[in-house]
């Protein structure tokens, strides 16, 4: 499972089985028990509180601390406004300073139903170990990645200047998945014109073999002009079945000429080693923020698989990554 898949999997609480409490080797001397977290939200009309008491007891562990395990909760399921936790367990295990958290999950509504999530605090508190694998942890866990790309990114742009909210494509020119997403992509440039939104190359040279050589044009083509490449890019997206050794060079200089620029000047462009080098970087910070699959969207940090997510589910998490970040309150959003 990959790191986004891993999010996804925490966001949602699927492929998490119910936890048993009270299980953890008794301490010889515990920390001051942490007081215990309210929910979130109850429900406005019952005031029910789906969720058992928290036995202080289960929290055995000296760090992390509450406010930064909610902080990561928040930072995973605050987007959506119907779902409550509560943390009901932070406790030591056998492995030296690891911790295992236990959330308890519902929704604010009648009768739902209560699930329970675990997961794994590395000795660092920098890291959580969950469906095998191991993603980011903190009250900010999406930060150091925003930064990083915020430094790194350096594909075609559109939108705002300013980086506040930044929204990362990573995407493969002949990747259907990626020529479907555009639509999205069209979406959130109409909806979010503040956002920095970039386009990086992150070509599947494995399955897609022309992928690399359109990402290298690509490049050569926003060099010259940034507005360029996104003409560039849909022409090849219109025409990914003629991408076959015996008319893809053809194609990637149709979609050039398509662009306004000179083909020929491009190709040579596309054939040096500045350019390799610079697709390469560009492969290398996906690979080093986790992306392994096309299309994918770092939301200020946030990797989403962009075809696995309702556009409304979509604007949820960007409006409330834009609240949390301090961005903007978004209309009728409220931060908890």
């Amino acid at each position: 499972m990959n790191k986004a898949m891993v999010v996804a999997a925490l966001a949602s609480t699927i492929g998490f089985t119910g936890t048993v409490l009270a299980q953890a080797a008794p301490a010889a001397a515990a920390p001051a028990p942490q007081k215990s977290l309210q929910l979130q939200s109850l429900d406005p009309v019952t005031k029910a509180d789906p969720f058992p008491a928290v036995d202080p007891k289960n929290f055995t562990a000296p760090s992390p601390t509450l406010e930064t395990v909610d902080g990561f909760l928040k930072s995973l399921w605050g987007y959506d406004v119907n779902r409550i936790w509560r943390v009901e367990a932070i406790q030591k295990t056998d492995a030296p300073g690891v911790a295992k958290v236990v959330v308890f999950v519902s929704e604010r509504a009648p009768n739902a139903q209560v699930q329970s999530t675990a997961f794994f605090i590395t000795p660092d508190g920098k890291h959580a170990v969950a469906g095998g694998s191991v993603i980011s942890f903190g009250a900010k866990p999406f930060a150091d990645l925003n930064a990083m790309l915020a430094s790194r990114a350096d594909g075609a742009t559109r939108g705002s200047v300013s980086k506040k909210l930044m929204l990362v494509e990573f995407s493969d020119l002949q990747c259907p998945h990626c020529k479907e997403a555009q639509e999205t992509m069209k979406n959130l440039e109409r909806d979010y014109p503040n956002a920095h939104i970039v386009y990086q190359p992150f070509p599947l040279v494995q399955i897609h073999p022309f992928a690399f050589q359109a990402a290298t044009y690509g490049a050569c083509v926003a060099k010259q002009k940034n507005e360029a490449y996104f003409t560039y890019a849909q022409a090849v997206y219109d025409t990914q079945s003629a991408l076959t050794p015996e008319t893809g060079d053809d194609t990637l200089k149709a979609a050039v000429t398509k662009a306004g620029l000179d083909p020929a000047a491009v190709a040579t462009c596309a054939a040096t080693p500045a350019i390799k080098e610079q697709v390469n970087a560009s492969l290398k910070l996906g690979e080093d923020a986790g992306v392994d699959q096309t299309p994918m969207l770092a939301v200020n940090g946030r990797l989403l698989p962009l075809g696995a997510i309702p556009y409304e589910t979509l604007k949820n998490i960007i409006d409330f990554t834009e609240a949390e970040d301090g961005t903007t309150v978004a209309p009728g959003l409220k931060v908890r």
